[in-house]
């Protein structure tokens, strides 16, 4: 992967005007990175924290509260290996309590951590210590599940098993997260949305949100075949649509894995160009879902290798151009507020 040596002044090549500013916008999906990342798409020299999200959240759109999602930061280093994720919990309610003392600016309302599923029944004493611990702000778990038979595809960072949704010890996790109403926020790649349908059917009360559209891949075997992944992706779209306990996440595009290739330019990618390339994906999915169960994301900063905060938050605007005022409320804010209860 390319890595460019002074990020920032490559995305600041591309500037543009924001569109409609007073907008109210809620992100729903970013992550915080104290550490060097092995995590698709984000270069080993590159940090995220509170000044670093602050500085895209305020250039330009208005911003007022976002969700952090676990990305294996701030673990606890000593204890027993199951609680170790809690100390992620930790790290980011301390930053969100240090975010307080600026309130003009966006807030960490929501707190989406990691537990283990595989733990079955015995995973609820470490969702009861995240809760503690999140005083208020932890909302629920992401377990990543993305897994590919191909060695050109790298499967999630908690090193899931093949078809892990369905298996009977993961499921009595789950349950877990149903009896304490959380919820799920699901990763996985395109060709396992059938099997996230099955885990949302055997649980219809549990809240679930779908990441990144369910994850198209556009990189090894799936390279080059982006209308016969569309054509796969779009139809299991509209099965898990079927499943009303089911949200969608409209982000996370611009990934390495997702085989556009913006990170490897000498410019990075416009609000038209992502309209171009993403928009039909975006179309497809709020049609399927109607924007009361949809969620623009940024899915920063691992999106920031192709595109910048402002010009992302701009696609976004231009693609739901046409939506009524109360479809943009849903699309921007209200369906994250809802579906996380911040």
């Amino acid at each position: 992967m390319e890595i460019h040596n002074d990020h920032q002044k490559w995305l600041d090549q591309v500037e543009e005007e924001i569109i409609d500013p007073d907008l109210k916008i809620v992100d729903p999906h970013h992550h915080l990175w104290p550490a060097p990342s092995r995590s698709e798409g984000v270069s080993p020299e590159n940090r995220y924290l509170l000044k670093d999200l602050w500085k895209d959240t305020d250039s330009g759109h208005n911003l007022v509260k976002t969700v952090f999602v676990e990305c294996g930061q701030g673990f606890f280093e000593t204890g027993p290996k199951a609680m170790k994720p809690v100390g992620e919990t930790k790290f980011v309610c301390e930053v969100a309590e240090q975010a307080k003392l600026s309130l003009s600016k966006a807030q960490i309302e929501g707190i989406v951590s990691h537990a283990d599923m595989m733990l079955g029944s015995s995973v609820r004493e470490v969702l009861e210590a995240h809760i503690e611990y999140g005083k208020g702000r932890f909302k629920g778990i992401r377990h990543g599940a993305s897994w590919d038979e191909s060695e050109e595809i790298r499967n999630s960072h908690s090193n899931p098993i093949r078809h892990i949704y369905l298996n009977d010890q993961f499921q009595k996790g789950i349950e877990q997260l149903d009896l304490l109403n959380l919820t799920l926020d699901a990763w996985n790649y395109h060709s396992q949305i059938n099997e996230l349908k099955q885990l949302a059917k055997a649980f219809p009360n549990l809240k679930i949100v779908q990441n990144h559209f369910g994850g198209p891949l556009g990189i090894g075997p799936y390279k080059d075949k982006k209308e016969e992944v569309f054509s796969v992706w779009s139809e299991a779209i509209n099965e898990l649509a079927e499943c009303k306990n089911v949200y969608l996440k409209i982000g996370g595009l611009a990934m390495p894995i997702n085989g556009w290739g913006w990170h490897k330019r000498s410019k990075p990618a416009t609000s038209d160009e992502l309209v171009e390339s993403h928009g039909k994906y975006y179309l497809h999915a709020i049609k399927s879902f109607g924007s009361t169960r949809c969620m623009f994301e940024s899915n920063f900063p691992v999106d920031k290798r192709s595109i910048s905060y402002p010009v992302l938050w701009n696609a976004f605007k231009k693609i739901s151009l046409e939506f009524s005022d109360e479809e943009k409320d849903y699309l921007f804010s209200k369906t994250a507020e809802e579906f996380y209860s911040i």
